[in-house]
């Protein structure tokens, strides 16, 4: 199992491989804060290897498979840098940051602190943090305090998900047998999703040096507004805008194959 070793208690788990044509990109998947390496794996990455390119996929601390200490505060803070420290230390020539949800925040912050990208991804980031997104931030946590995941999954799967994937899974949700258990509080996922309210959406959007793309699921009830992802679009100076309107906010399960596409086209105008 490929380990980036942080310290002698903590590490990264990663997924890397070297691009087929010289001189192109690797694209760099940064996770949503519940997310994996294997929402990458699935479809979009290996599609993206098919292509030429390199791929780097990797969990934070406190996600599957990256221990970390009870004491550390898995912050913005923290999980930007490891980004940064990951990209560097494997010497990851001509990256493109992919961040999917609050990942593409974590994208923007090492970006925006030094570390260099060919290009930049958001997968249904733009956001402000006013007091409805503030309030479900509190409320998930509040959540996993009394049920755990499974409280969770039942009462944001509607909200993040879109029509087809919903219609696909409906079974599995709000089962009669379904045993809700308060998530371990000493858990990573729960240090991680404890910080994420406190992350800083103060972005300098304007100083960004590299072309984004950005991508929004316009069935995401949670986190996509139509008003606030334009006036930020604006700020971005080498910005290009692709929405998918049937999916939510999961792009790299509920559409793999359009999402890599539109990945391979940025690659290759870069």
């Amino acid at each position: 199992m490929p380990l980036l070793q942080l310290n002698p208690d903590e590490a990264l788990y990663y997924e890397h491989d070297l691009p087929q044509r010289d001189g192109a990109p690797t694209f760099v998947f940064v996770n949503p804060i519940t997310g994996s390496v294997d929402i990458w794996q699935g479809e979009v990455a290996p599609f993206l290897r098919g292509s030429g390119y390199g791929t780097l996929s990797y969990n934070f601390r406190g996600q599957a498979d990256s221990p970390f200490r009870p004491a550390t505060v898995l912050d913005d803070e923290l999980i930007s840098g490891d980004l940064a420290h990951i990209v560097n230390t494997l010497e990851i020539d001509r990256p493109i940051l992919v961040g999917l949800s609050i990942g593409g925040l974590f994208a923007l912050q090492a970006h925006l602190g030094g570390t260099d990208a060919a290009g930049i991804v958001l997968l249904n980031t733009l956001r402000k943090i006013g007091p409805r997104i503030a309030w479900i931030n509190d409320a998930v946590v509040r959540a996993m305090d009394v049920g755990g995941p499974q409280l969770m999954g039942d009462m944001m799967t509607p909200l993040i998900w879109g029509p087809d994937w919903l219609a696909a899974n409906r079974g599995n949700f709000l089962q009669e047998n379904t045993t809700y258990t308060p998530m371990d509080r000493a858990s990573g996922a729960y240090n991680l999703l404890s910080h994420m309210g406190d992350a800083d959406w103060d972005v300098r959007y304007e100083d960004i040096a590299c072309p984004v793309l950005v991508v929004m699921g316009l069935q995401d009830r949670v986190f996509y507004d139509a008003e606030i992802v334009d006036e930020l679009m604006q700020r971005i100076p080498k910005a290009k805008r692709v929405d998918i309107p049937d999916a939510g906010h999961m792009l790299p399960l509920e559409a793999p194959a359009q999402l890599g596409r539109e990945l391979k086209q940025f690659a290759d105008g870069l």
